[in-house]
């Protein structure tokens, strides 16, 4: 996975930026080191990244604005967003613009390797095709493409959703009319390394709640269980195509 991993730095201190390089360097990455936009732009037109570290301050244009371009580009880009301690609100909103993780500073060294090799491993095979049969989950008039990574709303239209959006959906159709708890969510998404107070999984929930047309005061497709975790009510057929 390393070997063929581009990460792309966007940071506008060259001392964080020359410490991170190097330490995911030290793992076997390689790495584009980017001050800003621009740089990250120009590297983007040459060359295909499989993951972005983006900082969410940044002089002219700011992370938040990066991570929704890269979010409605025509091919989707992970992004680890680092947010300074303590700024929820950024993160929540950084979350909601589609970045797939966030990392506060300062940061542990081998939690930042941890959240990198985790959002590779979930999309690593994104572009790469495949010789297996799609599987395709068919819930309530939806289809989740777990090949492709696309939602299908009843009428056919494609649902953009982020890459943690996805994963979240995938697992809660791949064990439908179950309660899974919130660990159980935090270890099939994040890894095993995720930390049991993130929030991420509460900010998806919310928005995929949302993307699928469940009411969030009286949900009925993603239900909350008082105590135990979350159900997908629905009904699930398991397609091959």
């Amino acid at each position: 996975m390393s070997e063929s991993s581009l990460i792309a730095i966007v940071e506008d201190d060259p001392e964080i930026r020359t410490l991170v390089a190097n330490l995911l360097y030290r793992e076997g990455f390689e790495v584009s080191q980017c001050e800003g936009a621009d740089e990250l732009d120009r590297l983007l037109n040459r060359r295909r990244v499989d993951l972005v570290l983006l900082d969410l301050m940044l002089e002219g244009e700011d992370g938040l604005s990066i991570c929704r371009r890269l979010q409605n580009a025509e091919i989707k880009i992970p992004v680890l967003m680092v947010t300074a301690k303590g700024d929820d609100v950024d993160r929540i909103i950084g979350l909601e613009f589609g970045a797939d993780d966030y990392l506060p500073k300062p940061f542990n060294p081998r939690e930042l390797i941890a959240r990198v090799r985790a959002i590779l491993r979930r999309t690593r095979d994104v572009h790469r095709p495949s010789a297996m049969a799609r599987r395709v989950f068919a819930f309530a008039g939806w289809e989740l493409d777990a090949g492709s990574r696309v939602l299908r709303d009843p009428r056919g239209n494609n649902v953009e959703l982020t890459g943690g959006e996805f994963d979240l959906l995938l697992a809660l159709a791949s064990h439908p009319q179950r309660v899974l708890t919130r660990d159980q969510l935090l270890d099939w998404t994040r890894g095993r390394d995720a930390n049991p107070y993130d929030r991420t999984i509460d900010v998806q929930l919310s928005r995929l709640r949302r993307k699928l047309g469940d009411d969030p005061k009286t949900p009925t497709m993603i239900r909350t269980i008082r105590g135990g975790g979350y159900l997908f009510a629905p009904p699930v057929e398991e397609l091959r195509r």
